[in-house]
């Protein structure tokens, strides 16, 4: 049985430990609230776009091709898929403590790995670079100081990257995985092919309703130079979007897990105290006994 001095100790230790978890709860709820006020003042701006995208792409003409919306051949034959050129990005955090987030990213980003043999690996977050650095998958590049201060300038960095490797053709399509926050206490790891754009893919903006088919709509000055500056524009957005969401995320699932541990802490400190006042009873009553009886051989000692 433990000492009352090690108990003492233990619920000192589990104070301080108390301390930290409730301090990092209330940081990752201030960088909550600051990442989602963030995420809409944007949402509006990329919504548009989404939705003027949907537009173009609907009205452009038959034949017209563009290297942006060209679904390769090979991507889309099962027997020589193997040999495609990836690139996945990869959105994780830089520091632990936030529950399962990482875990589910990296478990995700291993999948697509494997499916996907010839690929190149860019990773967001220092998380990722040690877990893949750790087993040996070769990273192509690492984006620095992006997961904690995700903004527009690092997302347009990005963007620029991909769309170098694309128009070189060293790879043929860019995936992201990232984690979204449906809500406050659901998140889901996504999966998200960002090129080539399909155009005849009815899912590829899932999130703004169709709009009117019948209008009069004018492509100028030509259908390419649009494209050329709308999707770059719309990548930029979703990869922005995308670092945003994953911050949110890892801030949510932070204070998710801090919270679960100032009350595992609060129950564990609750039965030190009990067994504490326990063991203190216990040396009283030992110590009231060892008095009565000295006393009474006392008594005993001077009747004789």
């Amino acid at each position: 049985m433990p000492t009352t001095r090690e108990l003492r100790d233990r619920i000192a230790s589990i104070d301080n430990t108390l301390k930290i978890t409730n301090a990092m709860y209330l940081i990752s709820s201030t960088k909550l609230r600051k990442a989602r006020a963030d995420l809409q003042k944007t949402e509006p701006y990329f919504y548009t776009l989404q939705t003027t995208i949907q537009r173009v792409l609907r009205h452009l003409p038959e034949e017209f091709t563009h290297p942006y919306l060209d679904v390769r051949q090979h991507l889309r034959d099962e027997a020589i898929r193997e040999n495609v050129k990836t690139a996945i990005i990869s959105v994780t955090a830089d520091k632990g403590l936030a529950g399962a987030y990482n875990h589910n990213v990296l478990k995700e980003t291993e999948r697509m790995l494997e499916e996907h043999p010839n690929h190149k690996l860019f990773v967001v977050g220092e998380m990722g670079r040690v877990y893949f650095h750790s087993r040996g998958v070769p990273i192509e590049e690492q984006f620095h100081y992006t997961a904690q201060n995700p903004t527009l300038h690092r997302a347009r960095v990005i963007t620029g990257r991909m769309l170098d490797l694309f128009e070189e053709r060293e790879i043929d399509a860019v995936y992201i995985i990232y984690t979204r926050m449906k809500n406050s206490l659901e998140m889901v790891t996504e999966v998200q092919q960002l090129l080539p754009l399909d155009k005849l893919d009815r899912n590829t903006f899932q999130v703004i309703p169709m709009v009117a088919g019948m209008e009069e709509f004018r492509l100028r000055p030509t259908p390419k130079a649009i494209i050329d500056n709308i999707i770059p524009s719309y990548l930029n957005g979703f990869i922005y979007s995308a670092l945003v969401e994953s911050f949110c995320s890892e801030q949510n699932a932070r204070m998710t897990a801090m919270d679960s541990a100032n009350r595992n802490g609060g129950e564990l400190k609750q039965q030190l105290r009990i067994q504490y006042n326990r063991v203190r009873q216990a040396q009283i009553t030992q110590e009231i006994t060892e008095v009565a009886a000295g006393a009474k051989a006392q008594r005993q000692s001077k009747s004789r």
